[in-house]
């Protein structure tokens, strides 16, 4: 098989392509959730510090706010380091359209599954 063949075809590839070129089936929604363990609380929130000094669109009252959030609470500074631009940035043939992210402290066992963790969260 050539490398432009798919399995169980026997031309070269053709990319699938709804008939009905509507909207809606041209848009994916990513879910990703993701554990991270902090090991270095102040190295977080110095590069948090950086990326919240670094960004001009944001008003100088809202980013001394941002500041002390970020130096209170390690989940904000994840947040402010998240980039959904960065997780697409070279991904060929895609734009992203919109995102949206939240990050809070969790406890975490890993020897649980995740499924029994969210089991947790809905209880609480």
């Amino acid at each position: 098989m050539s490398t432009d063949e798919s399995p169980g075809t026997s031309g070269s590839f053709e990319p699938f392509v709804p008939a009905d070129e509507d909207a809606s089936r041209r848009h994916v929604r990513v879910r990703v959730e993701m554990v991270l363990e902090i090991d270095d609380q102040d190295e977080l929130v110095r590069a948090a510090w950086a990326r919240i000094a670094g960004d001009e669109q944001m008003p100088a009252s809202e980013r001394e706010q941002a500041a002390r959030d970020v130096a209170h609470d390690p989940a904000e500074a994840v947040a402010y380091l998240v980039d959904p631009v960065d997780v697409v940035g070279e991904m060929p043939g895609v734009v992203l359209a919109q995102a949206s992210w939240s990050s809070e402290l969790t406890r975490y066992d890993p020897d649980a599954s995740w499924y029994e963790e969210e089991q947790e969260d809905e209880e609480e």
